[in-house]
């Protein structure tokens, strides 16, 4: 198989089955995660866990990837073989799952989060800049698209789970008889192996060439990536998004946690209902983030982000007085549609303000300030459960989503704005 360099004139078709393939490998590594929110009140109640106990899983693989997030950026830009890294980071952030399915102890589990959140460090730096370099005139839309490959893990996996779960029958041929959660973590260990070997065996040789590039689009060595990462920490674009990110993961995270938690303890919801009332949120999330996308390109990352991060907090108020009513869970649905929207638009207006050579550096430093804000989230929001009652958690969720939009607007309209 020959090298497919990306600065190769390649068609249109085989430049997309590339698109697609990453798309797809994007999807399975949120398929995991998207499965344990659905499984973790089963886990819990297992294992006699509290709120914050629970939170503490997805906080210790938050602060992994934090500190993780950085040098995975840097290592990214570093490394030319982009498939090769792909494939490792999706074969990485399945195996602790399957760990996870055969432990009794609430250490064991707080260790395996902590190998999710550092495998998961390699796919974001690596995928994001990839697509963004081959399609420079498109780039809304592309990573918009490799978002909304997350936006279909997120969707199928609980809903799958939920089916497994709680044993329903499909007609007369297929009938989910009711399995534990430890088999479902183990089934799903499963598309993550054979994406893998896929990955590895088609974009193995993946690569981003320098030849004719500018001096800001050439690859840089480990120590000019190094070198120049000092100037990401300056850049006063990238840090106010950074931080705006942060807040925003705070919300996303502890919803992500937190509205199983409330279907099944609060609404007395079964696994299944909780599945289906993710993959709602999720396919809204997938229904927007192309819009969403498309639109930054041309009118603005700004406007998009403002305007869906209002309606976020907005809709989390909606939820907060529909409580313990199934009205609630249209709330959930509508969410998705502007709390993911934002995503890849986030992901673009980092890529704008810095130079193409660094895109894995600035992906990795917003990812790892981010992963903060996804740490402190759900861990609050369990303290205040425990404390007050789950409703307080949302209320929480609401005022961070209100900080992270103040931040944007402190943003220089990235159209306007010279790249660092």
């Amino acid at each position: 198989m020959s090298t497919m360099a990306l600065t190769e004139p390649l068609n249109e078709r085989r430049s997309f089955f590339e698109v697609w393939m990453v798309t797809i490998g994007h999807s399975l590594t949120h398929w995991y995660p998207a499965t344990f929110y659905v499984l973790s009140p089963l886990i819990g109640a297992e294992l006699g866990l509290s709120y914050t106990e629970i939170a503490s899983i997805v906080t210790t693989q938050a602060i992994a990837g934090a500190l993780a997030n950085i040098p995975g950026g840097i290592i990214s830009d570093s490394i030319p073989r982009k498939g090769r890294m792909l494939a490792l980071s999706l074969a990485w952030i399945g195996i602790p799952y399957m760990i996870m399915a055969t432990t009794h102890a609430y250490w064991m589990l707080l260790a395996c989060a902590a190998l999710i959140g550092i495998g998961n460090t390699i796919w974001h730096p690596t995928a994001i800049p990839t697509l963004a370099r081959r399609f420079p005139q498109r780039k809304g839309l592309v990573v918009a698209m490799h978002g909304m490959g997350g936006n279909v893990g997120d969707a199928v996996a609980p809903f799958v789970a939920g089916l497994l779960i709680s044993g329903v029958a499909l007609g007369s041929f297929i009938d989910f008889g009711g399995i534990s959660w430890r088999q479902v973590m183990i089934f799903n260990i499963i598309p993550g192996i054979f994406m893998s070997i896929a990955i590895l065996w088609y974009l193995g040789r993946l690569q981003i060439d320098g030849k004719g590039k500018t001096a800001s689009q050439q690859n840089l060595s480990l120590r000019e990536v190094l070198n120049g990462f000092s100037g990401l920490v300056k850049n006063s674009t990238l840090m106010l998004l950074a931080t705006s990110s942060a807040f925003r993961s705070m919300t996303q995270s502890s919803l992500l946690v937190f509205v199983p938690l409330y279907l099944i303890n609060a609404m007395g919801y079964s696994s299944w209902a909780v599945g289906a009332t993710m993959m709602s949120l999720q396919l809204c999330g997938f229904i927007a983030a192309p819009i969403a996308g498309a639109m930054s390109d041309k009118v603005g990352r700004r406007n998009i982000m403002m305007t869906s991060l209002v309606m976020t907090a907005i809709v989390i108020v909606f939820m907060i007085v529909a409580g313990g009513t199934p009205i609630f869970v249209l709330f959930v649905a509508l969410l998705g549609f502007f709390l993911f929207a934002v995503r890849a638009v986030l992901q673009a207006w980092t890529l704008d303000a810095t130079p193409e050579n660094m895109g894995g550096s600035a992906i990795g430093l917003l990812f790892g300030i981010q992963a903060v804000g996804g740490a402190i989230g759900p861990f609050v929001c369990g303290m205040l459960a425990d404390q007050y009652g789950i409703l307080a958690a949302f209320y929480f969720m609401a005022t961070t989503i209100i900080v992270a939009n103040v931040f944007i607007f402190f943003i220089p309209d990235p159209r306007k704005a010279v790249a660092a």
